[in-house]
């Protein structure tokens, strides 16, 4: 396996420990993590995790330092996040590397820095257009006021930590909110250099605080009653957990949780682009470890043989390896927890019947030592199988093939996910059917789809509530104030 220069960021990033206030606080009071290196196995660095008392001093220092921020000119808050945009861009090889220690990702398909600049340069641009509204009424004025919440409670995933800073982060930012950020302890290094940036480009202390931590950190940190508003990215079981924490004190939240996506493919369809999404983007992306990507595919029975091959055939020559390698496509899963639920899952498929076409074992060899899964393809999938219904988070790919429209769209939908859904024909109008009937909150056509920060981006049913992106996502972070005056 390559080495890198940034592996020293790393074992710094740990020993410095916390972000509270103007301070970096070596602190372990919920106990020590021990990273290791997804493609290796290897402890990397052991990470400190917060405990009650760093999250309360956390949000003591934001609650001090957020009405302060507020009252910062728009084009002074934009210029401070110009600036982090600026240094997340130029610290872009840096991060990449850094998401490659920090998960697994492979340097040559994910670049979290310039995707975070993008987000946070996009929020940059809001600071001076949260404007409000004035009523008419008569002789009574009326004005709607578009409000910080305060203090804003961020839990990005840990699949893309740093991104999810760009996601959350800057938009809370942006509209005059201060900030507790919790990464994961699977990956808290993008987050703790995302803070580090945000300090250097000028972001006052306090504004934006990181408590590392497991359970016993992010339950401390939103059944606070100094958060004034929570936004998750993660799994719905843990969803639950936390919505139970924030009732105590009724914080409302914004939560991007699990998915299942269909993969829609039709006769009429562009085959190899289909196939080339099944492969790419639902099998290889992230070794199958994002919330939206097609996992379950829907093929025309016409169809279902050469999508087949065509997918099998691309899975296949797909480079399996070291992330550090810029030629690498998929690497590893995040831990070897994750890689054993994953094989327990292709095993329970081969019982309840699918066909395995390729992969659904671990990787040996000079890979042996790390969490490698093959990328893995199964046809004849039951549509009530596990495989079919439940989110695996691995680099898998189910297929089963449908005869009709209703029969697809009604297997589509018949799923407790609800966050995006991928579709090939060249038929207008059933693009257009399809479109208004499939329930997501993302409906891609024909192709991959470009998440970007100025466009929404949420569920319903249990993958969750809320929008990130796009106007939809800085509204998620102010609320309205109604003033009356009269004369």
């Amino acid at each position: 396996m390559r080495t890198t220069a940034t592996s020293a960021t790393v074992r710094r990033l740990a020993a410095q420990g916390h972000l509270i206030g103007d301070a970096w606080i070596p602190s372990a009071a919920a106990g020590v993590f021990d990273h290791r290196y997804a493609a290796t196995g290897e402890v990397q660095a052991q990470v400190g995790m917060a405990g009650d008392a760093d999250v309360d001093s956390a949000i003591t220092y934001a609650r001090t330092a957020q009405p302060a921020w507020a009252a910062f000119s728009p084009s002074k808050r934009a210029a401070i996040l110009y600036r982090l945009a600026d240094l997340l861009e130029h610290h872009a090889p840096e991060a990449a590397e850094l998401g490659a220690l920090d998960n697994g990702t492979p340097v040559g398909v994910m670049r979290p820095g310039e995707f975070t600049a993008g987000w946070v340069r996009y929020y940059a641009g809001w600071c001076d257009k949260l404007d409000g509204e004035t009523v008419p009424g008569g002789r009574v004025q009326a004005a709607v006021q578009r409000v910080p919440f305060g203090v804003v409670a961020v839990v990005p995933p840990w699949n893309g930590s740093m991104m999810g800073m760009g996601q959350k982060a800057a938009p809370a930012l942006a509209a005059g909110n201060a900030v507790v950020a919790k990464p994961p302890e699977l990956s808290p290094f993008g987050v703790l250099r995302f803070a580090e940036l945000a300090l250097e480009a000028g972001l006052p202390p306090g504004v934006l605080n990181v408590v590392v931590g497991g359970a016993v950190t992010g339950a401390a940190l939103v059944g606070h009653p100094g958060v004034d508003k929570i936004s998750f990215t993660g799994g719905s079981a843990t969803a639950r957990l936390l919505m139970e924490r924030a009732a105590g004190n009724l914080t409302p939240l914004a939560l991007e949780l699990g998915g299942k996506s269909p993969n829609i493919v039709f006769p009429d369809a562009d085959l190899d682009r289909a196939a080339g999404v099944a492969a790419h983007l639902g099998t290889a992306l992230l070794s199958g470890q994002g919330c939206a990507l097609p996992t379950r595919l829907y093929v025309h029975a016409d169809v279902y043989d050469q999508m087949v091959d065509k997918v099998v055939g691309m899975v296949r020559s797909m480079s399996v390896g070291d992330p550090l390698d810029p030629s690498v496509l998929v690497g590893p899963v995040v831990s070897e927890s994750a890689m054993e639920r994953i094989l327990g899952v292709v095993e329970r498929a081969g019982s309840d019947g699918a066909t395995l076409l390729t992969g659904g074992t671990r990787l040996g060899g000079d890979l042996a030592a790390g969490w490698f899964v093959a990328p893995t393809v199964f046809g004849d999938v039951d549509h009530d199988s596990d495989l079919a219904r439940n989110e695996v988070f691995g680099p898998v790919q189910a297929i089963s093939r449908f005869s009709s429209e209703d029969e697809v769209l009604a297997k589509a939908n018949d799923s407790v996910f609800g966050l995006a859904a991928y579709l090939h024909t060249g038929d207008a109008r059933r693009i257009h059917r399809f479109v208004g009937a499939l329930e997501v909150g993302t409906v891609v056509v024909n192709g991959m789809g470009r998440f970007s920060p100025a466009t929404p981006f949420g569920g319903t049913k249990q993958s969750g509530f809320g929008r990130e992106g796009g106007r939809a996502g800085i509204e998620e972070m102010v609320q309205t104030k109604t003033v009356f005056v009269e004369p």
